[in-house]
């Protein structure tokens, strides 16, 4: 089981995890919702295409643009397309 945590709270966990240019990706049913509040930040892949964001919050604290996906992932990466991966802080362990 990988799992994804942030002060100690569990953000994600799942069996069915992709691995992409070494980064974990929670399929979107992994991920416990009440943690996380939609960005408006944008960043582009030129074969991923483009990323959303998440700000984690836990317990009043925010980690700003912690986790992001792809909602319209391009061809190359469909097998993520829609998935949750994390930075800044954020363990992600087997």
């Amino acid at each position: 089981m990988t799992t994804a945590t942030w002060h100690n709270v569990i953000l994600a966990e799942s069996n069915k995890c992709e691995i992409v240019e070494g980064n974990k990706y929670f399929p979107p049913d992994a991920i416990k919702s009440e943690y996380f509040k939609e960005s408006s930040t944008h960043t582009s892949c030129p074969w991923k295409g483009v990323a959303s964001y998440y700000t984690i919050v836990v317990e009043g604290k925010e980690n700003k643009d912690a986790a992001w996906y792809y909602p319209k992932a391009k061809d190359a990466a469909k097998n993520i397309e829609g998935y949750i991966s994390f930075w800044r802080g954020v363990q992600v362990s087997d």
